[in-house]
């Protein structure tokens, strides 16, 4: 077990810490998890619809009289959300770079990830921003990290404009904004007329077709068993491994969870299981590990050092926060734990995937809010009690595999507190 250890930290060590430290992978996983909360607003829309499913009979009948209504929030939410993740990425990227115009880059890369998603309707002045919801979201990633890129060899090469330090600030920062302003913009105009007029579609239709195996390829049980394996293990070693793997599966996730609902909103049945809310929902309810039966079986320990770690630990993992308990017990490194922590959520993971994809439960419908209580958040998700049940199973299940370890860890415990008591 040592000798595993040894040889997976020694491997998995560097790599983590360069995808930690890797400027434009965490820029993406800051701007791409900071729409978390506006595409959750968007799916609130969804809950009416799953509840007249639901139901049915006249409730669902009025419910689908109403979809109009309902659906009028994921507009500017759901259906846009590639504009706020641009903005994100970008203003992150910027930050990390301390550059002085962070807001305002922010603000140029929504700018042009308009004029790289929006096209026009034939020869009506209607604009299409279909291309604006998940379609547009890898194009977010491509624009933000460009467009800081593209900023910052203008302002290596000195072509801002820059005013008098008597000039205020605001008046400053916009002039210095202006050159990367219009070089960014007439980059993304080229790169637009050139979709359009050469091969007769839009620039974000032609990232999909690229990423189209990717794309695919990472709504499976294997993709979803390989993210929690790597995520677990990170976290084994100490290092925050859903905020490293995050980087790479996020945007993927959000998109899937965008088609789910825009599904949804036609009437027609979700096709994803992998989700944001999916992972969270059930395979990291109360935390990574999914420990919180190991937190109750902890505050019931006789050794005391155990006990003192569950009890801070219990409510906190109760709303999915079990880091007191990763770092108190410790569950890093600890050759105890190693077994259940890493490879259980696998299991789990595979559980719950199958579940889903064979339809015995049901499918996300968009996304939910996060840090509920075991069950909260799959209910909210899919609509459908079983969703609930599995999310509370998937804990029981984890405390079955969790029990044998726990029970020599504590029973190693006991001993060197012995061992102090008769020093």
């Amino acid at each position: 077990m040592n000798s595993l250890q040894k040889g997976l930290q020694r491997w998995l060590f560097p790599i983590a810490q360069k995808l930690e430290k890797q400027r434009h992978l965490q820029s993406v996983k800051d701007g791409v998890v900071a729409i978390i909360p506006i595409i959750i607003i968007g799916s609130f829309c969804m809950i009416p619809v799953g509840l007249g499913n639901l139901f049915g009979g006249s409730f669902g009948q009025w419910v689908n009289n109403h979809i109009e209504i309902f659906n009028f929030p994921t507009y500017f939410t759901s259906n846009i959300m590639s504009l706020f993740s641009a903005y994100f990425i970008a203003e992150s990227l910027a930050k990390r770079y301390q550059m002085k115009t962070s807001s305002m880059l922010g603000v140029l890369s929504a700018l042009v990830q308009l004029i790289l998603c929006v096209s026009m309707k034939d020869t009506s002045t209607t604009w299409d921003v279909s291309s604006l919801g998940a379609e547009g979201l890898f194009v977010s990633i491509i624009v933000g990290l460009l467009v800081v890129e593209i900023t910052r060899i203008i302002e290596k090469l000195h072509l801002t404009i820059r005013m008098p330090e008597s000039v205020p600030p605001m008046v400053s920062e916009s002039f210095l904004s202006l050159v990367p302003f219009a070089v960014n913009i007439v980059l993304a105009c080229i790169v637009s007329g050139l979709c359009m007029s050469f091969m007769d579609t839009t620039f974000p239709k032609l990232i999909i077709q690229i990423l189209a195996p990717a794309i695919s390829s990472m709504d499976s049980v294997w993709a979803v068993a390989i993210i929690i394996l790597l995520t677990q293990l990170l976290w084994f070693f100490g290092l925050h491994g859903a905020a490293i793997t995050q980087s790479v599966w996020a945007a993927f996730a959000i998109t899937y969870a965008t088609e789910n609902a825009a599904a949804v909103a036609a009437g027609q049945a979700p096709t994803h299981v992998f989700t944001y809310g999916f992972y969270f929902g059930f395979l990291q309810v109360s935390g990574s590990g999914i420990t919180l039966l190991l937190v109750w079986m902890l505050c019931r320990s006789k050794a005391k050092s155990l006990s003192s770690i569950g009890k801070v630990g219990i409510i906190p993992s109760v709303f999915g926060i079990n880091e007191p308990v990763i770092f108190g017990v410790p569950i890093i490194m600890n050759p105890y734990l190693f077994v259940p922590f890493v490879f259980g959520p696998v299991v789990v993971a595979i559980i719950s995937y199958q579940l889903m994809a064979t339809g015995i439960v049901a499918l996300p419908l968009g996304e939910a809010p996060g840090f509920l209580p075991p069950g909260f958040q799959a209910f909210l998700l899919t609509m459908d009690w079983k969703a609930a049940v599995l999310a509370i199973g998937n804990v029981i299940l984890m405390g079955i595999f969790y029990y044998p370890f726990f029970k020599a860890l504590e029973a190693d415990e006991l001993r060197k507190e012995k061992e102090l008591e008769q020093q």
